[in-house]
């Protein structure tokens, strides 16, 4: 029996802090608040278990562990106090998955148009995954995956879907 081209599980103990300023301006008391170091345009930084990922020019997503999520929030709220921002538990809003496995890539280039295979190894690409609005990083092992909670069962149904066994892209 042929096996799967990669294993997909839906992450459940990740915590998303949406993070909205002026980066040029807020930026270092960001990095100090998210103990992180700012990412450069379309990367993501990560030390340990929180990475801080760039989502647009005055955007950050901040992922961590759940249980630090509420601690995190206040230490960046007060951190941004003085300044023109938007820091939000969007925990509740996103869902993450992995995709582990040496082919974990021909999964994602079944669904989605980017050139994944150019990505840095601390890149970070808004993209689609068929018809789902995603972001995706690279991660030991594999890749992670997240979008609306809203469509998760969705976007599982499509990633077990795309890893299923005898459906790699090349055949031999």
């Amino acid at each position: 029996m042929a096996e799967a081209l990669a294993t997909i599980s839906q992450v459940q103990d990740r915590g998303m802090i949406q993070i909205r300023a002026d980066l040029a301006q807020a930026g270092d008391a960001i990095a100090e608040a998210a103990g992180l170091a700012l990412p450069e345009q379309g990367r993501i930084t990560t030390d340990g278990n929180r990475s801080l990922g760039w989502m647009s020019p005055d955007e950050l997503l901040l992922v961590l562990p759940l249980a630090e999520t509420a601690e995190a929030l206040a230490v960046l709220q007060d951190a941004l106090a003085t300044e023109h921002a938007l820091v939000l538990d969007v925990s509740d809003m996103r869902a993450m998955f992995r995709i582990q496995g040496a082919r974990a890539l021909d999964v994602l280039a079944k669904l989605c148009p980017a050139d994944l295979a150019a990505m840095p190894d601390d890149g970070l690409r808004r993209t689609r995954a068929a018809q789902a609005a995603c972001g995706i990083w690279r991660e030991p092992g594999g890749y992670a995956l997240i979008g609306f909670r809203s469509v998760a069962d969705y976007l599982r149904a499509i990633l077990a879907g795309a890893a299923a066994p005898g459906t790699g892209l090349d055949p031999r």
